[in-house]
């Protein structure tokens, strides 16, 4: 298989995962063409990738955080599935124009509550907090994905569009990092589970 064809290849396994995983999320809200339902197929791509990587971590696990090297004062892996919640929280609440929960706050490290402390209660957080985002943007019209916001959590993302594309590189940025604490504790990333290899020259220990 020349080099071109395994890009391909890779490419479309990929998307696949991408597809399988959206395919048990929500329906689209209309489509593609609309900007409701493109933010839309955009979140669900994102929550298959994040919640399986959430999920996939041990309970024993979940207060692990890197120590060799410079990581001094880095997330731990439930900070960092909390503070995506917590954002998506914010962030998608101004979307709606309600406050976030109770107790819910982008102020500090925006690490969420401290009562939650169990995977169990951090996981169906972090999934109450994409049920939001997909409420939320299912509101977005040409009319009001712009137009600007009387109280942004931001001044610098002051309309709805902003701060849905903002909550998505958001957690993609935080999922890079979980990827890397899953695979520093022998855990493949489910989205890479059966997936070819993506450089096939390299050599196994």
């Amino acid at each position: 298989m020349s080099k071109t064809s395994r890009l391909l290849a890779g490419v479309a396994g990929s998307l696949a995962v991408c597809m399988v995983a959206g395919a048990q999320q929500p329906a689209v809200p209309g489509p593609a063409s609309t900007i409701a339902g493109a933010m839309e197929m955009q979140l669900r791509a994102v929550e298959g990738q994040f919640v399986p990587a959430a999920e996939a971590m041990p309970e024993e696990k979940y207060s692990f955080a890197p120590t060799g090297g410079n990581f001094a004062g880095v997330r731990t892996f439930a900070l960092e599935v909390k503070h995506v919640a917590t954002a998506n929280f914010v962030f998608y609440s101004a979307i709606l124009g309600q406050d976030p929960p109770a107790g819910v706050t982008a102020a500090g490290a925006g690490n969420g509550p401290d009562d939650l402390q169990t995977k169990d209660q951090i996981v169906k957080y972090l999934k109450d907090s994409f049920a939001l985002g997909h409420k939320a943007l299912a509101t977005l019209t040409p009319d009001n994905a712009v137009a600007p916001l009387a109280k942004p959590p931001l001044s610098f993302l002051n309309t709805r569009l902003a701060l849905a594309t903002f909550l998505l590189w958001h957690a993609s940025d935080h999922y890079g990092q979980m990827v890397e604490y899953l695979r520093m504790n022998g855990i493949v990333p489910p989205s890479s589970q059966g997936q070819p290899p993506a450089n096939p020259t390299a050599k196994k220990d």
